[in-house]
């Protein structure tokens, strides 16, 4: 008996007759197959009535078990994870975050803690889909959860269900079509010039520090605490590699950013001024200028800068401040005089440390110089013939 044998293991066709193999286009008898199946067990088909229909059914058979492995896993995971409760898988998917900060991680256990667990947590989570999802939004706006939670609630429990799907527990993504929470930040409150001239020097020299950092360079305040001069990488350049953390009062990785990251910013003359000032009259430790005021061993505290700010707060009968401003309003003065003066919103971003330009642009969208009656001027000129 004569048979043909296909590539890379598909197995063998033939004819059980007397007429050989170039006859067989034309002779009357079916053709019959032979391949090892994924057990590895020999297994023989017959009555297969053209080698066109025989070739293809080994290719069907090869490439099924191929498939197979892959399918068992995935038929493994799915029945493993989309069992699982919502608040056993996302405990689990907390424990994979190591990038988080530790404040990160606060604000992570509070979202879930006071409203993805309330309502989430004994939910299979292979009954999650759209309507589940929007379900869970429309639960935070009857309980009143502000829209700023609302929106960072909903991005955690979009993580996870992300998380779920990259594993195949669901079919189709459970977000598609889900209506996020609009969230639109406040109008940020910002200072004029004339006015922080005046803030500035509203506290004394660390106040005055803090005010051209975050103002001059958009540094966050956690970012102008741990200012050193070691990190004026030139003349116009300071380099932001690290930040006092508000919950452990330590020294720490950039918010959004792993260990060993860095931002470059703008350093302009009278905030390079101000620091070497402040260096000759304060001194530093390590390059470090601003320590914690009754143990030079520690970071400088976060309630000190809150603490010169309420002191300036109260002398608003003398000093110009803004109605609504805060502390931010520092930072908020940085992003205002950069776009202004036509800086691009997508180095502002970078300089700012925000995780997206979204963030920056549903901030400041009101200080951008364009205009449609302007975009109009301008596309005119090039079109005069």
């Amino acid at each position: 008996m004569v048979t043909k044998s296909l590539a890379h293991g598909m197995g063998t066709f033939f004819k059980d007759c007397e007429h050989p193999r170039p006859r067989w286009p034309k002779c009357p008898h079916p053709y019959k197959i032979r391949y090892r199946n994924a057990a590895g067990k020999q297994v023989e088909e017959s009555g297969i009535a053209t080698q066109d229909k025989a070739v293809k059914r080994l290719a069907n058979v090869y490439n099924a078990k191929k498939e197979a492995p892959r399918d068992q896993a995935k038929a493994e995971r799915v029945a493993k994870y989309g069992a699982m409760q919502f608040g056993e898988y996302a405990a689990e998917w907390k424990a994979g975050q190591r990038d988080l900060s530790p404040a990160s991680v606060r604000h992570l256990d509070s979202l879930l803690e006071h409203h993805l667990l309330p309502a989430l947590e004994n939910r299979r989570m292979s009954t999650f889909d759209h309507k589940v999802v929007d379900g869970f939004i429309r639960i935070m706006e009857r309980n009143g959860v502000g829209l700023a939670t609302q929106s960072n609630a909903f991005d955690r429990l979009k993580a996870i269900l992300l998380d779920a799907h990259r594993l195949g527990i669901f079919d189709e993504n459970p977000l598609e079509g889900v209506k996020p929470p609009q969230y639109d930040p406040k109008r940020a409150v910002i200072p004029s010039v004339a006015q922080l001239q005046e803030i500035r020097v509203a506290g004394d020299d660390t106040f005055l520090l803090f005010a051209d950092l975050m103002s001059g360079c958009g540094m966050r305040n956690g970012e102008a605490a741990a200012v050193n001069l070691n990190n004026i990488v030139a003349d116009d350049v300071y380099r932001i590699t690290e930040q006092v953390n508000q919950t452990t009062g330590e020294y720490a990785r950039l918010k959004h950013r792993k260990s060993g990251d860095y931002r470059d910013v703008p350093l302009p003359t009278r905030v390079r001024n101000t620091i070497e000032w402040y260096a000759d009259k304060h001194g530093d430790l390590d390059g470090y200028l601003l320590r914690h005021p009754r143990n030079p061993a520690r970071a400088y505290p976060y309630h000190c800068l809150s603490n010169q700010w309420q002191k300036a707060i109260k002398a608003a009968g003398k000093v110009d401040i803004p109605d609504g401003m805060v502390i931010y309003g520092f930072r908020h003065f940085f992003a205002s005089n950069c776009l202004t003066h036509g800086i691009p919103i997508t180095d502002v971003a970078e300089w700012m440390g925000h995780r997206s330009v979204d963030i920056t642009f549903k901030t400041y969208r009101h200080l951008m110089p364009g205009s449609i009656s302007k975009a109009a001027k301008v596309l005119d000129l090039g079109l005069v013939s």
